[in-house]
C-alpha cells in the first residue's frame, strides 16, 4: 500500500521554507501589511496555519486531539461547521507564529505517514452555505495544499516589497526537495540533445 508521504513528497519541503520565511521576522515586518484592508504579514501566516487546523479538525485527522485543545476560541456558522477564531490567536511575533506553523503541520506529517491512497476516498459530510456535501478526504487535502501554496506566494511577495530576503519560498517556489541523481543506466528526456 502506498503512503501519501510518497505521493505528496515536497509539501514536508514547502513547510520548511515557510518556517524559514518567518523565524527571523520582526515585530514590525510581520505588521506590515500592503494596504490598509488587507492582513498583515502576521494575519496572513496565522490564517495559513488555522485554515490547516480549521479543515483537519472536520475530518478527525490523526493527532488532531492535541491541536484541538491548543485553540482559544471556536466559532460555528449558521451551517453547524467551526472554525478557528483567527482574532484568538496573536500574530505579532515570530516565535508564536512558527508554533502555529509547526502545531499546524503535525496533523499533516501524520495523515501523510499514517494515510494510504485508499484512505483518500473516504468522504465525510459537511454542510456549507445550506447545501450538505459528501467530502473526500483527497478534496480536503487538496483544499489545504493549496491554500498553503496561495497564501505561501502571498507571504513571498509580501516579504519582497518589504525588502526581505527569502531565497527558498520566494527564488525556489518553496520547493526545497531535491529529486534523486540520475545514474547512467537511466534514459531520460529534457536533457540537451547528445
Amino acid at each position: 500500500m502506498t503512503k501519501l508521504a510518497s505521493i505528496f513528497e515536497g509539501w514536508n519541503g514547502y513547510q520548511t521554507s515557510l518556517l524559514h520565511a518567518v523565524t527571523p521576522l520582526t515585530t514590525p515586518q510581520l505588521s506590515w501589511r500592503p494596504a490598509g484592508d488587507r492582513r498583515s504579514v502576521g494575519e496572513l501566516v496565522r490564517h495559513l496555519s488555522l485554515g490547516r487546523i480549521t479543515w483537519f479538525a472536520r475530518i478527525a485527522a490523526p493527532g488532531m486531539e492535541a491541536v484541538i485543545e491548543r485553540i482559544p476560541q471556536w466559532h460555528t456558522d449558521q451551517d453547524g461547521a467551526r472554525h478557528v477564531v483567527e482574532s484568538a490567536v496573536p500574530c505579532d511575533q515570530s516565535a508564536v507564529l512558527v508554533e502555529w506553523l509547526e502545531l499546524s503541520w503535525k496533523p499533516i506529517e501524520r495523515a501523510l505517514e499514517e494515510w494510504t491512497v485508499a484512505d483518500l476516498f473516504r468522504t465525510y459530510r459537511h454542510r456549507y452555505a445550506g447545501n450538505d456535501y459528501s467530502v473526500s478526504r483527497q478534496w480536503t487535502l487538496w483544499r489545504i495544499m493549496a491554500h498553503d501554496i496561495h497564501h505561501g506566494g502571498q507571504l513571498a511577495m509580501m516579504l519582497a516589497l518589504q525588502g526581505i530576503e527569502a531565497p527558498e519560498l520566494r527564488g525556489l517556489g518553496g520547493h526545497i526537495i531535491s529529486p534523486p541523481l540520475a545514474n547512467d543506466s537511466e534514459v531520460g528526456y529534457g536533457g540537451s540533445p547528445g
